[in-house]
């Protein structure tokens, strides 16, 4: 079977480890968090940068340091992973989900305005497969109406808006090092704040609600609890494991992208006869190359082609089922305007295999597997 997806290994991911023991500092904020957050202020950007368990506690982070409370609103896709959700539906947050762009698979920058009250707080967007939103008609709208903005870059990192860093461009950037992303550690996140205002309790909320941090920096003589918060930090066995990888992350990428365009070369022609439809990247955005898929003609057609892709020992898989038809959903949220592209697309899209150093020989056994079942 071609796995789906097979998680990045470098190479230095263990000699980075057995530094850990020698240092005998295994809790977070070591010496290899400390080397990961400064590679993204660095390379990235950002005020400054904290590294978390996870992508999912870098958007609760985002949701407490933004004072989300019951009775407020947020507003975001329906496309996207229930972590991007459950951050503001843990704080009481009513969801209000609108529309995507079917030519990106992003949040449809004109059914925004439609969602805000009185009660918005706050626009949550997702970077569906690194591909950007249309941020600058996103960063206007969020002006104009006082509300806050948080890139939920899970699959982003090292993809630009124009020429900026995705995660880099709302109040808040938060990123995955998920087994499935470009870069991993098993599990592990990074959260960016870009307005100095929130830099100083955002590591307080990361540290258990203690300023410990400035205790260690030697800026008081003690520490206390001072604020709300939890246990967002990073291991420093992964945060070793994940500083190995981000040392190489654009070439990681660049592989990745070599991949990306087989793909769309290879199957370009089925595009150009109506058979399927292939990702289109705007001009406007550099994408990383975390996800290709295919559009199929509707939900029955896929699930053809799934089950002759599996006989064909290749895993191909769906993605997100939308989250306001979703049990979850339909309790904490609403779709706010017309439902005209979410549940279709979602219902057409099929992921490829993707993943550091495919072989070409795999790549094209698909490619042709493909072809095959477009063609006959």
């Amino acid at each position: 079977m071609i796995n789906f997806n097979v998680p990045c290994l470098f190479g230095k991911e263990l000699d980075y480890i057995q530094r850990v023991f020698e240092l005998q500092k295994y809790s977070g904020d070591g010496f290899f968090s400390s080397q990961c957050a400064q590679w993204f202020l660095n390379t990235i950007g950002g005020k400054s940068a904290l590294i978390t368990s996870s992508c999912t506690h870098s958007l609760e982070l985002s949701s407490i340091l933004l004072d989300i409370k019951p009775g407020d609103e947020v507003i975001m896709p329906s496309y996207t992973f229930s972590s991007t959700a459950n951050a503001f539906a843990l704080r009481g947050a009513r969801l209000k989900f609108v529309d995507i762009n079917p030519v990106t698979m992003n949040i449809d920058e004109k059914c925004i305005e439609q969602a805000i009250t009185p009660k918005t707080k706050a626009v949550v967007v997702m970077h569906y497969g690194g591909v950007a939103c249309a941020m600058d008609e996103i960063l206007a709208l969020c002006s104009q109406h006082n509300l806050s903005l948080v890139e939920d870059a899970a699959q982003a990192i090292l993809a630009k808006y124009r020429n900026t860093y995705l995660g880099t461009l709302g109040d808040f950037g938060c990123f995955s090092f998920h087994e499935t992303k470009n870069i991993q550690c098993g599990e592990g996140g990074a959260f960016l704040v870009n307005k100095s205002n929130f830099q100083e309790r955002a590591e307080i909320i990361r540290e258990k609600g203690t300023n410990r941090s400035k205790f260690f920096r030697g800026e008081i003589n003690k520490y206390g609890w001072v604020d709300i918060g939890s246990s967002f930090l990073l291991s420093e066995l992964s945060a070793a494991f994940l500083f190995a990888q981000l040392e190489v992350a654009q070439k990681i990428i660049d592989n990745r992208i070599q991949a990306w365009n087989f793909y769309w070369r290879a199957l370009s022609d089925l595009e150009k006869s109506g058979r399927i439809e292939l990702p289109v990247i705007p001009e406007y955005a550099t994408h990383n190359a975390h996800i290709f898929y295919i559009k199929l003609e509707n939900k029955e057609m896929r699930s053809r082609f799934f089950k002759y892709m599996k006989d064909n020992n290749i895993l191909s898989v769906f993605h997100y089922i939308p989250l306001h038809s979703s049990k979850a959903g339909k309790s904490f949220g609403s779709f706010c305007g017309n439902d005209v592209y979410t549940t279709k697309e979602s219902e057409r899209i099929a992921r490829l295999p993707l993943y550091y150093n495919i072989s070409v020989q795999d790549q094209q056994y698909i490619a042709e597997k493909i072809n095959k079942f477009f063609n006959s």
